[in-house]
């Protein structure tokens, strides 16, 4: 089954999870504006992928009040736009028990960057994917975490919980439209997020949890079944043990 999408612009794609679905979606046919904050990145993206395939945007998200231009430009520029997926994230370890350690910019910078960002631009997005006339998605990246969160990074899963319980309301928001919101929660996945170099105390933070590789095939399958919510490796089980019924919970608050 193809992806459904002619035409993604993927946030947060120089390298991880985003720049591994944006070459997955890239060989399975349809086109890719990558957007991050590495020029360098980027470029090897489209020098790799070919301009006729990918197009790069260097953006850094965190700037909130230059999102509304950004989003003007993009969609000025490619008019065929039908899916736009938030991957951005950084996590930072934080010790509650140690205040002075505690330094809030830092907090900050992480909750904007997980959080209120991906709110901006989807303010930002949505009038245009809204006067489409087919359908056009919204995915977002969160994490298992936004389930049970980890004594390490307290701050990050808040964003991740915050962002998940945003998404359940914005998907109900905009039942009877033509955009869809779907939300894609990875386990632990080998990827640069844990590097020690943001993370001091995790070593070899590169190899913890799922393969890159196979983490990808398996939400790409999710993406490609129409799923609306694609849950991998440990954050299925998770989910899978109470999700169900909060949501549940949810619906009939909603109704």
């Amino acid at each position: 089954m193809p992806f459904p999408y002619k035409r993604v612009l993927v946030i947060g794609a120089t390298s991880g999870i985003g720049e591994a679905l944006a070459e997955r979606i890239v060989e399975e046919g349809s086109s890719v504006v990558v957007v991050g904050r590495r020029k360098e990145k980027l470029e090897a993206f489209v020098h790799k992928h070919g301009r006729d395939r990918a197009t790069a945007v260097p953006f850094d998200i965190t700037e909130l009040e230059k999102i509304p231009n950004f989003a003007t430009n993009i969609t000025s520029t490619y008019t065929d736009l039908d899916c736009v997926l938030m991957n951005s994230g950084i996590q930072r370890s934080l010790d509650f028990s140690k205040p002075d350690s505690i330094d809030m910019e830092v907090v900050e910078t992480e909750f904007r960057t997980n959080y209120l960002s991906y709110l901006a631009l989807t303010k930002a997005f949505l009038p245009f994917l809204q006067s489409k006339p087919q359908e056009s998605a919204l995915m977002f990246t969160t994490s298992g975490l936004a389930l049970v969160p980890m004594v390490r990074c307290p701050n990050y899963c808040a964003s991740k919980a915050a962002l998940h319980h945003w998404i359940l309301v914005l998907r109900k928001q905009l039942r009877g439209s033509k955009v869809k919101v779907v939300e894609i929660f990875p386990p632990a996945v080998q990827t640069e997020l844990h590097d020690e170099k943001h993370q001091p105390e995790i070593k070899n933070g590169r190899q913890i949890g799922m393969p890159l590789d196979q983490f990808t095939k398996e939400t790409y399958a999710g993406l490609v079944a129409g799923k609306e919510e694609v849950v991998i490796g440990d954050a299925a089980r998770w989910y899978d043990a109470f999700e169900g019924g909060r949501q549940d919970m949810f619906n009939k608050m909603a109704g």
